[in-house]
């Protein structure tokens, strides 16, 4: 990941690094020094380097207009410190031994940035991710979101009334919504939301992110503005005890809960991957594992195997991938946003499956048929 972008002699100093210890120092596409994993994973580091430039020198025994260039060696000197947990580097440069710049950077500041590299993870291969690709083919036209709201509109009217349909699109809206205000909290520019028949609904910006959290708080507000409708239209269903709402409240989290599903490119795979990415040691990952395990254990005594069936196979992908996570150019998450970040996805998660138990008692066949597909 880029920790620092820095203006030297016309070029941008830029150095990555990994919370595996190595860190790369480049002058523009140059690399000028490294430092190997097995050195040191956080601390201080010093970088030396040598750069050189023309320079022009008149000389007095030659005639006026001609002159003399020559390179020139700069010797300099890069003193890096770094925290990655909570996250914090602070960097002092030389040229010459004489320090021209020295500053402090914290999580916030790499927020802010526009990577001039990223190294890009391998995707792979999902009928959620063509239908993401064939989506951004299209993106530029504006008709597609007309197209495609129509579609889904006439697919859920398919399988419920048009009444009920348009309802549950707003559900949808309101979800990725969600997702719309985080990217913009973090100011980030989007491009609109698309909606996606039997499959819900797309965010769009083309800009990267930079932290783990981001990627969180991205993720989890989808299915957070979506249990924030399923409680109002829980509170609509008391106040009329009307089945309408009922039924939108309980298929609105039902929805929002496969979401939460720990699979890629679901929201869930991405906030689980990015809170177990953030672990750096292999206590972290055996915490993780069972925790897992017991979400999966506690999935079957409830009777929701297909969601306890679905959690353990994204748990094993996750924990698979594990030893990538010095890959990412994304900045981990600290500590603190590690338990933050887990315990607003299990408590959305347990919100949203009391919503589904609530309806499923009250008797009607309707209402229960989110609680018998979690349990199939």
């Amino acid at each position: 990941m880029e920790l620092l972008q820095i203006p030297h002699f016309g070029k941008i100093l830029r150095l990555e690094a990994s919370m595996a210890g190595w860190q790369q120092l480049y002058w523009g596409d140059q690399l000028v020094s490294q430092i190997t994993a097995s050195e040191s994973a956080q601390g201080n580091t010093t970088h030396h380097f040598q750069l050189f430039q023309q320079q022009t020198i008149k000389a007095s025994d030659i005639p006026q207009d001609d002159v003399i260039t020559e390179k020139v060696a700069i010797d300099c000197k890069l003193d890096v410190y770094i925290i990655w947990q909570p996250f914090l580097v602070s960097y002092s440069l030389y040229v010459d031994d004489q320090l021209i710049e020295e500053r402090t950077r914290n999580e916030k500041d790499i927020e802010q940035q526009t990577p001039i590299k990223i190294n890009q993870e391998p995707k792979k291969l999902s009928l959620l991710g063509l239908g993401s690709l064939a989506l951004k083919l299209f993106k530029s036209a504006k008709i597609i979101k007309v197209v495609l709201a129509g579609a889904s509109i006439a697919a859920y009217s398919w399988f419920f009334s048009f009444q009920f349909a348009m309802a549950l699109i707003a559900c949808l809206v309101f979800h990725e919504y969600g997702h719309i205000r985080a990217m913009k909290y973090f100011g980030m520019k989007t491009k609109g939301i698309y909606l996606i028949p039997f499959i819900g609904g797309l965010a769009v910006t083309d800009q990267k992110i930079n932290t783990r959290w981001q990627d969180v708080v991205i993720s989890i507000m989808g299915p957070t503005f979506g249990l924030i409708m399923s409680i109002g239209c829980l509170i609509v269903y008391w106040l009329t005890d009307s089945t309408f709402f009922a039924g939108l409240a309980t298929f609105n989290a039902l929805l929002n809960l496969f979401n939460l599903l720990p699979i890629l490119p679901l929201d869930g795979g991405h906030i689980l991957k990015s809170i177990t990415f953030s672990m750096n040691s292999l206590v972290g990952l055996l915490a993780c594992v069972v925790t897992a395990l017991a979400g999966v254990l506690v999935s079957y005594q409830l009777g929701l195997a297909l969601l306890g069936f679905l959690l353990l196979i994204g748990s094993v992908e996750i924990v698979l991938e594990w030893r990538t996570r010095f890959n990412s150019h994304l900045l981990p998450l600290d500590r603190y946003g590690q338990l933050f970040s887990t315990a607003w996805y299990f408590l959305t998660v347990g919100a949203l499956i009391a919503i589904i138990f609530y309806f499923a008692k009250s008797g009607d066949q309707l209402l229960s048929l989110p609680l018998i597909i979690l349990g199939s």
